[in-house]
């Protein structure tokens, strides 16, 4: 049996419902999906009502994008539910932040001459929390780039010319709230950090796992199955238990299944009642 611990809904950078996302993970013949919307638990009801519906489980949760140079570090958060709690308040102001960038961009974009409103990108995220992939579909629509990818590359990306930094959680804090909050931190899809040697991973891992992650995402999407299965091994080295999803976008990230990423993904059961159990003892 398998599992999907990393997707997205419309509520954050996807494009499809929470019960899309459910009723995917369900005719891929898993047994629990996550919902980890960026800075979010909007879309976590709608998800579980559908879940309940589908008879599988919902694992609540929330993706963070934390202070980290020279890359990035996201954590994906599970077991954490909607409603209140230390790390569901901060949500809510990272959120705020979003909005504030979100504007920024806009203006960004006028400054290099491209004609964009803050309304058409809202309309375009729909009920979720605008982000950088909606702004990147309007300008595919009006045909300034070519794609998702090319807004990105050309213009969103970090160090390009509309990009806008936000307020992000220092790795303390984040793991810290999420503990707080009865729920466990794992790091999503560990080679966007920045690090070139396998020395540097170590001492990373060694470092979150001192301050409490509980997690290392292994199975991703983007890893061929044998990276997966090294990054697996490292993990447990570590003392970190591995994890892993398809990091699902709808259409903003063509390609990607639900629970199956581009068809070779099988995150295993039995690693989200390692998961738990962590939860439970922490």
């Amino acid at each position: 049996m398998a599992v999907d611990l990393h997707t997205h809904s419309f509520f954050s950078d996807g494009s499809a419902s929470p019960t899309d996302v459910v009723r995917a993970a369900f005719e891929a013949g898993l047994t629990a999906v996550a919902l980890t919307d960026h800075d979010t638990l909007e879309g976590v009801p709608e998800a579980c009502e559908a879940a309940d519906q589908a008879g599988m489980e919902l694992v609540p949760g929330a993706e963070i994008s934390c202070e980290w140079a020279p890359g990035a570090m996201h954590l994906v958060i599970l077991f954490l539910d909607a409603g209140p709690g230390p790390l569901q308040s901060e949500l809510v102001d990272l959120q705020r932040g979003r909005d504030a960038r979100n504007h920024a961009i806009v203006e960004r974009l006028h400054d290099l001459g491209i004609d964009i409103t803050y309304e058409e990108v809202a309309r375009q995220a729909g009920m979720g929390v605008v982000g950088r992939p909606h702004f990147a579909a309007v300008l595919v629509r009006k045909g300034i780039v070519d794609d998702i990818n090319s807004a990105f590359r050309e213009l969103l990306a970090d160090g390009k010319p509309a990009y806008v930094s936000r307020k992000r959680l220092s790795p303390e804090d984040a793991i810290g709230l999420a503990k707080a909050s009865g729920a466990v931190s794992i790091l999503a899809h560990p080679k966007t950090l920045g690090h070139d040697t396998a020395d540097e991973f170590a001492r990373t891992f060694r470092w979150l796992r001192s301050i409490g992650l509980v997690g290392l995402e292994a199975y991703c999407t983007e890893y061929p199955p044998d990276e997966r299965l090294e990054l697996a091994s490292v993990a447990r080295s570590h003392g970190l238990i591995p994890s892993g999803g398809s990091d699902y976008h709808g259409s903003y990230r063509p390609g990607v299944r639900v629970g199956q990423g581009h068809g070779d993904l099988r995150v295993p059961a039995e690693l989200l009642e390692e998961l738990r159990a962590a939860r439970e003892t922490s």
